[in-house]
């Protein structure tokens, strides 16, 4: 896990997988599997290693496997981008087909690859979100510091770039958090803040942070000027409803929580509520 909160909490952020964007860090749970050995800065190759760097890289996901349709679709991508692997096209569209299939390692594997072919920022920031998706999954420690360097490797191109992408630099921010210097991270958080104070994601990430520290009181200030500014947040407010609950605000816990029962309709942000609210009665 990115986060060692309390068991509560993460107990929380498993059932209410489905509010988890891209555009946030939120704790994360697959099942880990043996195999991390998949190096994901490795050349293009020829076809069979390809195919073999997507399937060691699948297989660490703790998804089910690709359907017989899936895996159609994704050797057609491969056969098409293995034509000409210095065209960006192709590891796009193989980025985008894994993306949309939950293979995050493969789906920023083939960014990667997008963004050699094509050096400019769209394709940073979108190797950039791809890796800090799959850091956010991974279980593995060694793989996480190397997602993580990744992660950060692209998010700083784009910085140099553009300075002003903020959203790169409050997810970068996120990948210091469990490195030997965690501070790095919580210090670009209130950079981003000083340069725009109502930035949903790193108000996010710091509620999450204070969360991770049993800080709840301040974690309740950050969700909180989240949906003041923006109510349909249902990630912001479930997580503010938790916090409540945390600091011992039963009532303005299952006000909250019945806000997000009444816009979503998951089934595993409806069950996370039923427990919560059952605790909470």
């Amino acid at each position: 896990m990115i986060f060692e909160m309390k068991k509560t909490v993460l107990i929380i952020g498993v059932l209410a997988l489905a509010l988890i964007g891209t555009l946030y860090s939120l704790p994360k749970i697959v099942v880990n599997n043996k195999s991390e050995t998949t190096d994901q800065g490795t050349s293009a190759g020829t076809g069979e290693e390809n195919n073999s760097v997507a399937e060691k890289q699948d297989a660490n996901h703790g998804v089910t496997t690709l359907d017989a349709a899936q895996q159609e679709t994704i050797d057609k991508l491969l056969i098409s981008y293995q034509a000409d692997p210095e065209e960006e096209t192709g590891a796009i569209k193989l980025s985008d087909q894994y993306f949309m299939y939950q293979r995050f390692d493969s789906a920023a594997y083939y960014a990667e690859k997008a963004a050699f072919a094509k050096p400019n920022l769209t394709n940073y920031l979108r190797a950039g979100d791809r890796y800090y998706e799959a850091y956010g999954f991974s279980l593995d420690q060694a793989k996480s510091k190397r997602l993580g360097e990744k992660t950060r490797e692209f998010y700083q191109k784009v910085l140099d770039e553009n300075p002003t992408v903020l959203l790169a630099k409050a997810n970068m921010a996120m990948t210091y958090v469990n490195t030997e210097n965690p501070m790095q991270g919580i210090m670009m958080l209130r950079e981003v803040l000083e340069d725009d104070p109502t930035n949903e994601v790193a108000l996010f990430n710091m509620g999450i942070l204070s969360m991770r520290s049993n800080q709840y009181s301040k974690a309740v200030e950050r969700f909180q000027q989240i949906v003041v500014n923006n109510p349909s947040n249902t990630k912001a407010r479930f997580y503010l409803g938790v916090s409540l609950m945390e600091a011992n605000k039963k009532d303005e816990a299952l006000k909250e929580l019945k806000l997000v029962k009444e816009q979503e309709k998951d089934p595993a942000i409806l069950q996370a509520i039923a427990e919560l609210e059952g605790r909470l009665q």
